[in-house]
């Protein structure tokens, strides 16, 4: 199988390094992490002018129509510079749900928006008893003549402080956990009963609680069919997995090298601590555990572009390896560059806790096992 990229998505892949190396450096993307919307507008504005932003829409909507591929490709690079900048929560997760909502007012009203840059949306999905069950909610659409009232919290939204309109997952029949008997509604932030929270992860991403209180949405604001939203949440989870280890491939790299070259720094008895046969080792066992993350994600995307009937159990499988193997990468980073890999000023830490974050988004190393199991066994 060829998994060489295509001249297209070499010089997608370039653009996105030339960014980084040239225009965010630790620094700026700590500047940016901290800014009041947690991220720099002008670089997103960038991002549309250098059609990222149009990646995986559709030529009839004014996107680039790329796969898992081409998102793979920019979220590799974007890992390597812990890109702050909502291209997840907004172009894969918000767009996402649109693209595959079927929807086409929807659609037209909104992705050009997303792809010129003006328009930042955001998936409230998590409910604080939720924790990884997408089909947990508890939220309610109740119709209203020919609106729905919308009651609930959302916890967690990435992007969330800084939306302008957010896809809400809502129930509208059924029992708590059901997964049929889930509706999604597209609101506007500012609309009357929407009350947003808005703080900081761990990884510097800004986030946001949203309480909906009798908010009204009409009928049309539906995407997809009424009591099943469920099965365009697990298509859109699906791809945006594929897309969070991809990033995650880029922070293994990016800690591999990073730790290979301060070990050719740091001396010890006289000599680079390079030169101890134990810390060869650890270093080739960093390497090892990237490029069998890599090998999975090639794995994954590859069944994602051709439809594969196991493509559960591939992103299963994936998230599995990308958790577990990241978690060493890390935790060896930070032990050769000593006590410094913890401090703030160090960028070691702080890719360490992106990989985290990573780890536990849409469900970690260990729930995501048991489901590898349980597909394993149908």
């Amino acid at each position: 199988m060829n998994f060489n990229l295509s001249e297209e998505q070499n010089m997608l892949k370039d653009s996105v390094t030339r960014f980084v190396q040239d225009e965010y450096d630790f620094e700026s993307r700590r500047a940016n992490a901290a800014s009041d919307l947690g991220f720099n507008p002008k670089n997103w504005q960038t991002f549309a002018d250098l059609g990222w932003l149009s990646i995986p829409f559709d030529e009839a909507h004014g996107g680039f129509g790329g796969g898992a591929t081409d998102v793979m490709a920019v979220m590799e690079e974007m890992g390597k510079g812990l890109v702050v900048e909502p291209f997840i929560a907004t172009v894969l997760m918000f767009g996402g749900l649109l693209n595959k909502s079927g929807n086409a007012a929807l659609q037209d009203a909104n992705i050009e928006k997303v792809i010129d840059g003006s328009l930042q949306g955001a998936f409230a999905y998590l409910e604080r008893q939720s924790r990884f069950e997408l089909a947990d909610v508890k939220t309610t659409a109740k119709a209203d003549g020919n609106d729905f009232l919308l009651n609930g919290e959302k916890t967690v939204v990435s992007n969330g402080a800084a939306a302008n309109k957010v896809v809400v997952s809502a129930r509208t029949s059924g029992g708590q956990c059901d997964e049929a008997g889930i509706t999604l509604f597209l609101i506007d932030t500012d609309a009357a009963g929407v009350e947003r929270t808005s703080y900081r992860l761990m990884d510097g991403q800004l986030v946001a609680n949203i309480k909906l209180t009798d908010v009204r949405v009409a009928a049309d604001q539906v995407l997809g069919d009424v009591d099943n939203g469920y099965s365009i949440i697990e298509a859109v989870v699906a791809d945006v997995t594929i897309a969070l280890c991809a990033e995650a491939l880029g922070i293994m790299q990016k800690l591999t090298t990073t730790t290979i070259e301060y070990t050719k720094t740091r001396q010890q008895f006289g000599v680079a601590i390079s030169s101890f046969q134990a810390l060869q080792h650890r270093m080739v066992d960093m390497f090892m555990a990237g490029e069998q993350a890599k090998s999975i994600l090639y794995r994954a995307v590859c069944a994602a572009e051709s439809g594969a009937d196991d493509l559960a159990k591939n992103i299963a499988a994936l998230k599995v390896m990308t958790g577990r193997n990241g978690k060493l990468i890390g935790d060896e980073a930070i032990q050769l560059h000593g006590g410094m890999g913890l401090t703030d000023e160090l960028d070691v830490g702080h890719y360490v806790k992106r990989l985290m974050m990573i780890n536990t988004t849409f469900g970690d190393a260990d729930f995501q096992q048991k489901k590898f199991n349980q597909l394993s066994h149908t």
